[in-house]
């Protein structure tokens, strides 16, 4: 395995700056790194568990979390489908009935998730500069309602639709660069060091970490940067 670190020094320059003047393709994680995931989510566990849910909604993000990921890591399924069986799994969790309708939830109201306040600005910027993509675990026809959002058009999108995985899972990003980049001018854009950081530098590309949440980093990918917002990357770009 190659290593997982998001940095590469040896292929190119080992600081954001310097990478930001040989990059021709910036690529982005879409749900936590450009659309206020853990926003959407807070509002489905509240309209969907109410009181049942804990006081701390952190126990239930973190719960969220580890089953989609576990469900992922089986065979492939859509991830409309994803959607449906952690609904059902966290109200087991949480002994309460959900009905197969009140499953399917969570895959309608996704593309009602808005984005940051920062994203369509930054999107703008970066996009007069370089080639803007997107790698996301999602199906293709959830992304094109997300996709109104957003200000600009992406050059490409690359789904776990299109590769029928999910990351971690490196699909994503042999895909990328087998159809519509080079390794020395791209940089991989996301929030999550595992679902993204990971294949990154499995697959030899700059990783940078927007770090909205404030989460502790406990993996092994060591990022080329770590960012507050994607204000904060346009800000870089514009300056070098």
């Amino acid at each position: 395995m190659q290593p997982t670190d998001g940095a590469r020094p040896g292929d190119r320059g080992s600081t954001l700056a310097e990478t930001l003047t040989t990059v021709e393709t910036i690529t982005f994680d879409c749900y936590g790194t450009l659309i206020d995931w853990k926003g959407g989510l807070t509002q489905f566990f509240a309209t969907t568990f109410g009181r049942a849910a804990p006081r701390g909604v952190d126990e239930l993000f973190d719960l969220y979390v580890r089953t989609e990921a576990a469900i992922e890591a089986g065979s492939y399924r859509s991830y409309r489908q994803v959607l449906g069986e952690v609904a059902q799994r966290l109200a087991e969790h949480l002994h309460i009935d959900l009905s197969p309708n009140s499953s399917n939830t969570l895959a309608e109201a996704l593309p009602r998730w808005t984005p940051f306040v920062d994203t369509g600005d930054a999107l703008v910027r970066l996009k007069r500069r370089y080639r803007l993509g997107v790698l996301s675990n999602i199906d293709r026809d959830l992304f094109g309602a997300t996709s109104k959002h957003f200000p600009v058009a992406f050059d490409f999108v690359i789904t776990a639709e299109d590769v029928r995985a999910y990351k971690p899972s490196p699909a994503h990003f042999h895909r990328l660069l087998s159809e519509f980049a080079e390794r020395q001018t791209t940089l991989h854009v996301g929030q999550s060091p595992f679902h993204d950081g990971i294949p990154a530098g499995q697959t030899g590309l700059a990783f940078v970490w927007i770090n909205r949440y404030k989460q502790c980093n406990d993996t092994m990918v060591t990022p080329l940067a770590e960012l507050p917002d994607l204000k904060s990357l346009a800000d870089a770009a514009d300056a070098v």
